[in-house]
């Protein structure tokens, strides 16, 4: 079991940058799969990016690819998303999720656990 905790979402201009933090609660964090999703009003939850248990490997939406960064510090139990060139059309709910089956997903349905959410304001 792991609970997870968003942090570091917020308000900011068009072509800003924020990095929002994931924190996980239990001593096998490295076991798990973590991705972002992002849900905006009146949408459905989509993936934004995922990393490997170890950091090695990292995957992407299109939208984001080239702006966004996902990094993981498995000594401190806490995974990472670098936002940089933000737009308004980033504006969401962030959340972090956690599985430990698939080596990669980008469905929201194959992740177990899941964050609060953390709100990112992109404003034009």
């Amino acid at each position: 079991q792991v609970q997870l905790v968003e942090s570091g979402g917020g308000l900011v201009p068009a072509g800003g940058s924020l990095r929002l933090s994931c924190t996980a609660s239990g001593r096998t964090f490295s076991s798990y799969v973590v991705g972002w999703f992002r849900q905006a009003p009146g949408n459905e939850r989509e993936f934004v990016a995922a990393i490997s248990r170890s950091g090695g490997s990292t995957y992407y939406a299109d939208s984001v690819k080239g702006r966004f960064t996902i990094s993981r510090d498995n000594a401190k139990n806490t995974v990472y998303l670098q936002m940089n060139s933000l737009k308004p059309e980033d504006t969401a709910v962030y959340y972090c999720a956690a599985q430990a089956i698939y080596s990669y997903s980008k469905l929201a349905n194959e992740y177990n656990y899941w964050g609060q959410g953390t709100r990112v304001t992109v404003s034009s």
